[in-house]
């Protein structure tokens, strides 16, 4: 059996792989047609992290327990409640005030998003760890939550893209705030886990996520160039597509 200390820094490489997005973040003097292929780029990763996401809820809903057909309406409630939540509580804290969202709070959207998903992330490898310790399929499920992390901090970092202006700091902030749940859920999940935990914090990922791209996309198509729509289509399934070849791994 793996100790809890080997467990923990492995949680943490997981975690903190998020900040392997930086370089392509500080680069300078990126053009206009750069910038918007990857901010599209960064929605098309978060489409596809929706999917991903739901895609471990389903195993958990849908299991025939209703007689045999259907799914489990206890984990059917908790999921409803807890994705309408994430949705909700983003939308009343933004629509409290007047304006859209700066950087800076969708930045932070995305990092709480990214963190619950994380957390089960770290749960789910905690839980293996602890039982079949770093061999077969824990480590096929920490290499996959490493690269997986990767593509996740440039969505968290795509709202500073071109315009950081000395607020590096705040960025780096929200990236610790999106990959130290890693490290708690590989902690807890050493010791203990359940499926309701894991549809609990998966769909507060899914309706927080769902809240921010909503603006993202409405924000990259506002352009009237003809050539940089094309662009933010062509970003959009480009980052579908590295995500889905991420998850592949």
């Amino acid at each position: 059996m793996v100790s809890f200390a080997i467990i923990l820094l492995f949680s943490a490489i997981m975690g903190f792989s998020i900040y392997l997005s930086l370089p392509m973040v500080f680069k300078s003097g990126t053009g206009a047609g750069v910038l918007k292929l990857l901010n599209a780029g960064a929605v098309g990763i978060l489409l596809f992290l929706l999917a991903d996401i739901f895609s471990n809820v389903t195993p958990i809903i849908y299991n025939k327990s209703l007689y045999g057909y259907g799914s489990n309406p206890l984990y059917d409630l908790v999921f409803l409640l807890s994705f309408s939540a994430g949705f909700l509580i983003l939308f009343f804290t933004e629509h409290r005030k007047e304006g859209v969202l700066t950087p800076s709070q969708t930045a932070f959207f995305i990092a709480v998003g990214i963190a619950f998903q994380n957390l089960t992330e770290g749960l789910v490898f905690g839980s293996l760890g602890a039982v079949l310790g770093l061999t077969g399929a824990a480590v096929v499920i920490l290499v996959g939550f490493i690269l997986q992390n990767m593509t996740e901090g440039f969505p968290i970092s795509s709202p500073f893209l071109g315009k950081l202006e000395h607020r590096e700091w705040q960025m780096m902030s929200l990236l610790f705030l999106g990959g130290v749940p890693d490290i708690i859920g590989g902690a807890v999940g050493f010791y203990f886990n359940s499926s309701i935990i894991d549809v609990l914090f998966d769909g507060l990922a899914m309706g927080t996520i769902l809240y921010v791209i909503i603006p993202m996309i409405r924000a990259i198509f506002t352009e009237k160039s003809q050539y940089l729509r094309r662009v933010a289509y062509a970003g959009i399934f480009a980052g579908f597509v590295v995500g889905f070849l991420v998850n592949l791994i």
